[in-house]
């Protein structure tokens, strides 16, 4: 029979986890693993043509509460998978259910992907807020096993969610196979600007790296701030770069589909996270040769960032330690292939022969 594994996850849209289940997918089909990948809808799914065609699609067409239990219990019952990777914690709590309600046979690995303690102080809605999380309390550990991407969140989901310390395993995210095979720049080609990546909301606290940079803007007149990504805050932002009198110097770049030349043509990657699963900005920056300044925001920038090496760890929350380590990053000169060597322990072939001694296990 070979090899088989099927994937779950919501969408395909271009968010961090939905980068790492395609990249894994392609990973495990090169290895010869037949791979089902399902997902509940295709809502901008940007991530949809980097799957390779040998990867078994299948769309429930389902994004409402009542619906997916009743889309993926067909789903279940028609294909009978054996070994099922669930990409989202809400997902893996309903196939626990299913699964103990139908008394079906097959294995579930989570992999988590936030830290879920921070995520449940976070949010504003009554039903994720306290039925969601209340349900993940009393049943995530009921998985066969949950993949965390850092010892952060390992150390979360035993300490709040009472998940047994040996069914958590520790694997870190990969470096995106593309940035893998971009060769390092042999000269400086820095544009003279800050970068930040990722979804204009709340929990990533862009408004701290602005602020920051209007901090650091009149010592360095020709620095810019870049932001890539979209987000219900777009027009806050903007809002407060104009208030501080650097909207003339913040470029809002949207989603893009390729990032690799922001990070190339950087001074320096800045993440002001409250919280985070595994910041996989900071490992393709420094993959690509380009250093960071993270708050040390739980989980994950303090198993990638060594200071002084390919950047600064700064105390949460803590603005001028943050403006303090920008300067000092603008004012060093990186050696890129000594920052892209620090990220070597992430490297895509390392974590996918990671999952598959896990899956086969």
């Amino acid at each position: 029979m070979g090899k088989r594994i099927t994937f779950i996850i919501s969408s395909l849209s271009g968010g961090g986890a939905e980068g790492v289940c395609v990249n894994l997918a392609n990973g495990l089909s090169e290895r010869n693993w037949q791979v089902t990948l399902v997902v509940l809808h295709l809502n901008n799914a940007v991530r949809q043509n980097d799957l390779k065609p040998e990867i078994q699609l299948i769309v429930l067409g389902k994004n409402h509460a009542r619906t997916v239990p009743i889309a993926l219990a067909k789903f279940l019952r028609k294909h009978k998978p054996t070994d099922v990777l669930v990409f989202n914690h809400q997902l893996a709590v309903l196939l626990v259910l299913l699964r103990s309600f139908f008394s079906w046979n097959f294995k579930i690995t989570a992999r988590n992907i936030s830290t879920l303690s921070h995520k449940k102080i976070a949010e504003t809605s009554f039903w994720h807020k306290y039925i969601v999380q209340g349900l993940t309390s009393l049943f995530y550990g009921k998985v066969d096993r949950v993949i965390a991407q850092s010892q952060g969140m390992a150390n979360d989901l035993f300490f709040s969610y009472r998940v047994p310390k040996d069914k958590i395993v520790v694997i870190y995210n990969p470096v995106n196979p593309a940035i893998e095979k971009h060769s390092l720049p042999n000269h400086i080609v820095n544009k003279d600007y800050l970068l930040c990546v990722g979804r204009l909301e709340p929990v990533k606290a862009f408004h701290q790296a602005i602020l920051a940079f209007s901090m650091i803007s009149p010592d360095h007149p020709a620095l810019r701030l870049k932001i890539v990504g979209k987000g219900s805050l777009e027009s806050d932002l903007k809002k407060q770069a104009a208030t501080l009198g650097v909207i003339e110097k913040i470029d809002f770049e949207g989603y893009q589909t390729n990032v690799i030349p922001y990070y190339i043509g950087a001074r320096a990657t800045i993440l002001t996270s409250l919280y985070e699963g595994f910041p996989n900005v900071l490992v393709e920056s420094i993959a690509l040769g380009t250093p960071v300044v993270a708050f040390n925001c739980p989980s994950g920038p303090s198993e990638i960032v060594v200071d002084g090496l390919n950047g600064f760890l700064v105390e949460q929350y803590n603005l001028e330690q943050l403006v303090q380590c920008i300067n000092i990053v603008l004012n060093t000169n990186w050696d890129p292939c000594v920052v892209s060597k620090t990220a070597s322990c992430f490297s895509s072939n390392k974590i996918i022969s990671s999952y598959e001694s896990l899956l086969i296990k």
